[in-house]
């Protein structure tokens, strides 16, 4: 995903101007678009499936350290994304994680480790 441009966020909070779904993708406000509200409904239940699939630890990681880099350097977003892993990835998870993939198998079968 691209960076959205300073210009752009000054225009649109000026002007107040709409943003059509075409340009909100370009731009990269959104990853995706939807011909209708059912298909974005799918499409979501969709998505929102593959993350509830997941393991639970490693989501919350995964937002936690997103959160995180957003307001602070790379090198310290990677320090602090290397010193949640040591602590936080103490479980079974990455072991059951990667056993499924060698076996080709949905993270969806896998019980993973509760938050």
């Amino acid at each position: 995903m691209k960076p959205i441009s300073v210009d752009l966020v000054n225009e649109l909070a000026l002007t107040a101007r709409k943003m059509f779904a075409d340009e909100a993708k370009s731009s990269g406000l959104v990853s995706r678009v939807f011909a209708d509200k059912e298909a974005m409904m799918a499409g979501a239940l969709q998505m929102a499936g593959e993350i509830a699939g997941r393991s639970p630890v490693a989501v919350q990681g995964t937002k936690i350290n997103l959160i995180y880099s957003r307001d602070h350097s790379v090198a310290e977003g990677l320090d602090y994304m290397a010193n949640w892993n040591m602590s936080m990835l103490q479980t079974e998870d990455v072991m059951k994680s990667a056993q499924a993939s060698m076996e080709k198998k949905s993270p969806k079968t896998i019980a993973f480790s509760k938050l």
